[in-house]
């Protein structure tokens, strides 16, 4: 069997007294790409800040690997927003990840340094968050993520204020680096085709509150392009999740 990143068993949390989570299941295993797809209000982000230890339980239990609970710097953690210091410049943005480990802001810029190539952000070392893309954004978030050093990954909806044609291109730079890195990666997405492209298995929570999570396997082969969209083996991927949200939405 392989090796358990993240379990949630029967997890429960209520806000100000209203139920966000009432005894939810799903495990993610090490080295998986797995998507949460639900509607707004569904619980997504809650359940992130819940693996996170940004918030605690009312019942139930979350484990990581090898048994770890969850706490400040056990998992990265990717809010939607890509939150870089304007007064800082790329390569410092992204050192802040090395910095929070005790590392001397001089050696972490240049370990920071060291990784831009890989990330796509070696010629706009210098600039500042205003000069770049919202891609660009995207890439410098996804590092300092990546450089906090931890084996899964949560990223939270990091696409979603993209526009189509960037977002495409974005998912396609994220599994190539997905399958470099081979972190675990958790992933918060309201589209569908989104979820198929980049999944090894979908999670649709189900219930409010939520109080189920409907599984998609998606065994498409991997590596993939994004021309995979046009075949009948991902259409019909996709079909499942749909009906899936439907019985969400209904």
């Amino acid at each position: 069997m392989p090796d358990m990143a993240l379990s949630l068993d029967n997890v429960s949390f209520a806000y100000r007294g209203k139920p966000v989570i009432d005894r939810l299941s799903l495990t993610v295993n090490q080295g998986e790409f797995v998507s949460l797809v639900g509607p707004s209000g569904s619980g997504k982000s809650t359940i992130f800040k819940l693996v996170a230890g940004l918030l605690e339980p009312d019942g139930g239990t979350i484990r990581l690997a090898e048994g770890g609970r969850p706490g400040p710097g056990h998992v990265g953690y990717m809010p939607q927003r890509d939150c870089l210091m304007p007064w800082r410049t790329v390569v410092a943005n992204a050192a802040v990840a090395l910095e929070a480990r005790g590392i001397a802001p001089r050696v972490a810029r240049t370990q920071a340094a060291e990784h831009l190539a890989e990330f796509g952000l070696a010629q706009v070392a210098e600039a500042f968050p205003h000069e770049l893309s919202g891609g660009m954004r995207q890439r410098v978030a996804f590092l300092r993520t990546a450089l906090g050093g931890q084996d899964l990954l949560l990223l939270d909806e990091p696409f979603g204020a993209l526009d189509a044609l960037t977002r495409s291109g974005m998912q396609e730079w994220l599994l190539d680096l997905w399958s470099r890195l081979r972190k675990t990666v958790l992933f918060i997405t309201h589209d569908a085709e989104e979820a198929v492209f980049l999944s090894d298995r979908v999670y649709t929570l189900t219930g409010r509150p939520v109080q189920g999570a409907a599984e998609v396997i998606v065994d498409l082969p991997r590596p993939r392009r994004y021309d995979v969209v046009t075949t009948p083996e991902f259409q019909a991927k996709r079909a499942v999740l749909l009906s899936h949200l439907r019985g969400v939405a209904s």
